[in-house]
């Protein structure tokens, strides 16, 4: 699949992915020629490029590889030139028939101010999704990083990690981490109400009991509306803002996926909640009064 666009939130392990590839084609074949960069550092080779005068080093450089792999590929958003330059890359290689991998935060078609020919190009090969891990894909991560460190933990104490820390692998490990740090200087068992101690700052206790339903309707009760108008397709003004509020609280508040919140609210498509979200954080930088009703509606979710 050329390319192959990968695509996902923070810490999921996209970066590591990209890097474990290109580690595996290189031991089966040392000399290809692989090159990873992030999109910051394509677009800063690019300037520095023009400034200099060397933009046939620059083609050069990007050229002539077995394989690029371009992280974070959503930060080439709005800058045209550089946009430009990527669009000749990117169609050199595959002529030539040198693999692409790219990843992003988000789907192609969802990456604002990009150009739609390269949104089309990431759409040739394949566009994978890497989600956040379910609670028994969190247990074996945490099971294997504990065999790979020598190290016996309680499967109260796994399953405790396991159902508090959700978002990503990366804080995964890191409570883990703080767990056997402690286990290590004391050198003894460690009692559940120990690791919840531990892990206190880690787990936020209050959006433990916040679910999706709760925000939502404490945003159509602050807006004197009922969770049927919320929920349902009307388009009617008096509806569209409180649904809009609610989208981008549960986004923020949950980390919540577009596509989860979407099906939440009547089956609606991700894109539309990616444009309620974006709209009421572009009030919240102008608007002081909106800025205030989203804190006043946060206190009634966690008073």
């Amino acid at each position: 699949y050329n390319p192959l666009f990968i695509y996902g939130g923070v810490g999921l392990g996209k970066t590591h992915l990209m890097h474990a590839v290109g580690n595996k084609l290189l031991a089966e074949n040392p000399r290809l020629r692989i090159l990873y960069v992030t999109s910051e550092k394509f677009t800063n080779d690019y300037i520095a490029a023009i400034q200099q005068k060397k933009i046939d080093d620059f083609k050069k450089l990007y050229r002539q590889v077995d394989m690029l792999l371009v992280d974070d590929i959503q930060f080439i958003a709005g800058k045209e030139q550089t946009q430009e330059e990527f669009f000749h890359t990117f169609n050199e290689l595959r002529d030539k028939g040198k693999q692409i991998l790219l990843t992003a935060d988000r789907l192609p078609k969802d990456i604002p101010a990009i150009e739609q020919r390269l949104v089309s190009r990431f759409e040739w090969g394949m566009v994978a999704d890497i989600g956040a891990p379910d609670f028994e894909t969190r247990v074996a991560i945490l099971k294997t990083k504990l065999q790979k460190k020598g190290v016996h933990l309680e499967d109260e104490v796994i399953n405790y990690i396991a159902e508090n820390v959700i978002n990503n692998i990366r804080e995964l490990e890191g409570a883990l981490n703080k767990i056997l740090i402690y286990k290590q200087i004391e050198n003894n068992n460690l009692p559940i109400d120990k690791v919840k101690e531990l892990l206190i700052n880690i787990i936020n206790n209050k959006k433990k009991n916040v679910s999706v339903r709760k925000i939502a309707e404490c945003v159509a009760t602050f807006y004197s509306i009922t969770m049927e108008d919320l929920i349902k397709q009307s388009r009617k003004k008096e509806f569209v803002k409180p649904r809009q509020t609610a989208m981008y609280l549960i986004r923020k508040e949950l980390e919540t996926s577009y596509p989860s919140i979407g099906d939440f609210f009547g089956g609606r498509d991700h894109t539309t909640v990616m444009h309620g979200v974006e709209k009421v954080e572009k009030a919240v930088k102008v608007q002081d009064e909106i800025k205030q009703e989203l804190e006043l509606i946060l206190e009634k979710i966690y008073g």
